[in-house]
């Protein structure tokens, strides 16, 4: 027996058939109408089959007018519900229950999109040579950010109407609540900026409206970083104290990553000591916030091994979340539990530039899960260089199409 195949039972009552997770990646294959299609409904039945106890979706908008990328799925209060029914059923038929990671990318918005860049404070991304690629953001104003708390809990309720069984709010890797966190992105000096309290209060101000919104044996978890891995920037110290302030909020689960599109350690492209050269990117600094952690953990980044996530497990971390692994092999899961040598090999991206060398990571891994939605075995030796510039193409596409549609809503 290990421990990876043990139920663990939520804070509220419910009862995951295992310790591993199917952890949020971003798709971007959305189809008409920003909606999830059948491309979506068989990827997602394809890891419900594979073993996991739970999948998290890659993560969907609340906000129609901000999107991290054009092929983004929004589920907001003028959106259809019968796709979003499908695609919670699909993901739940192998005996999987399923949570959907709601976001708002805030500053981390293309250039190009339509729509808004909203950010704590008008500081724009900083990536080098190419930081234009990125909008440029204004600052948030106090009915902004009303606003965005109503939408986050709009999302939740419809969730949970349409069959999910709970909500990740998405607060790491640079993302606008992750920006707020940030003392080098966010610079008020309002309640909603400088001392670490205040920098949390839009987070904790959206965990208790959709707290409030949804039933208590619906799940509410939070995807925080275990460090921002910038100087001067949220550091594991902050995590600490933000996972102490959630406990008594009525949250079940606390996801450790880490990084940002400026410090893009999720991807294995930038960090630390503690973070290199290690198939767990964040196990270190999950493994020091365990041990004072009122909440349960889960731990994602760079897990492609049994003998790892049970280390993981071991090291007082509740949850294993994997991504790119079950990206190249959805069925790993149940390969592990008679094979337990079985893993995933994925060759490292060499690129100078960290950005790029994330971004062609990233298209690469969103290739295997269009291959996936289409019935098709993955291909995992792609070369990441073809697969950006396949990416880029298909985007190009998408953000028409995105544009059109929100002509076409708003009037």
């Amino acid at each position: 027996m290990t421990p990876v195949f043990e139920p663990f039972t939520l804070p509220n009552g419910v009862t995951l058939p295992n310790r591993l997770v199917k952890a949020a990646m971003e798709e971007n294959m959305a189809a008409a109408g920003q909606l999830p299609d059948h491309a979506l409904f068989e990827l997602y039945r394809r890891w419900s089959g594979g073993g996991v106890g739970l999948i998290i979706t890659g993560n969907v908008m609340v906000h129609a007018d901000a999107l991290t990328g054009p092929g983004g799925v929004v589920l907001d209060q003028d959106s259809p519900l019968e796709p979003f029914r499908r695609w919670a059923t699909a993901a739940t038929s192998g005996g999987a229950r399923v949570w959907m990671q709601i976001n708002h990318p805030g500053r981390q918005v293309r250039a190009d999109m339509p729509g808004v860049a909203w950010a704590p404070s008008a500081v724009r991304v900083d990536i080098g040579k190419t930081s234009k690629m990125f909008a440029e953001p204004v600052a948030m104003s106090a009915a902004q950010i009303a606003e965005t708390v109503r939408r986050f809990a709009e999302t939740a309720r419809r969730a949970a109407e349409a069959g999910f069984d709970g909500v990740e709010i998405h607060a790491a890797h640079g993302y606008l609540l992750s920006q707020f966190l940030s003392p080098l992105a966010n610079r008020r000096t309002d309640e909603w900026g400088g001392s670490l309290e205040n920098r949390a209060r839009l987070l904790l101000d959206i965990v208790r409206a959709v707290r409030a919104t949804v039933a208590p044996e619906f799940a509410v978890a939070v995807k925080l970083n275990s460090a921002d891995f910038q100087r001067g920037g949220f550091d594991a110290d902050d995590a600490a104290a933000v996972i102490a302030m959630l406990a008594p909020l009525g949250v079940d689960v606390v996801e450790l990553s880490g990084g940002s599109y400026e410090a893009p350690a999720m991807t294995g492209q930038a960090g630390d000591d503690r973070t290199r050269a290690r198939e767990a990117y964040f196990l270190t600094l999950a493994a020091e916030l365990a041990t004072t952690s009122p909440l349960p953990l889960m731990l994602t980044g760079g897990i492609v091994r049994r003998r790892v996530a049970e280390e993981v497990l071991a090291g007082g971390v509740d949850l294993v979340g994997m991504g790119t692994a079950l990206a190249v092999d959805p069925d790993l899961p149940t390969t592990w539990r008679h094979e337990p040598d079985a893993a995933v090999e994925l060759a490292p991206v060499r690129m100078k530039n960290k950005a790029m060398a994330s971004a062609a990571s990233m298209a690469r891994v969103r290739r295997q899960l269009r291959r996936l939605g289409a019935g098709r075995p993955t291909r995992p030796t792609l070369n990441p260089t073809l697969a950006l510039l396949q990416e880029t193409a298909l985007q190009r596409r998408a953000l028409r199409r995105y544009r059109t549609w929100l002509t076409t809503r708003a009037a």
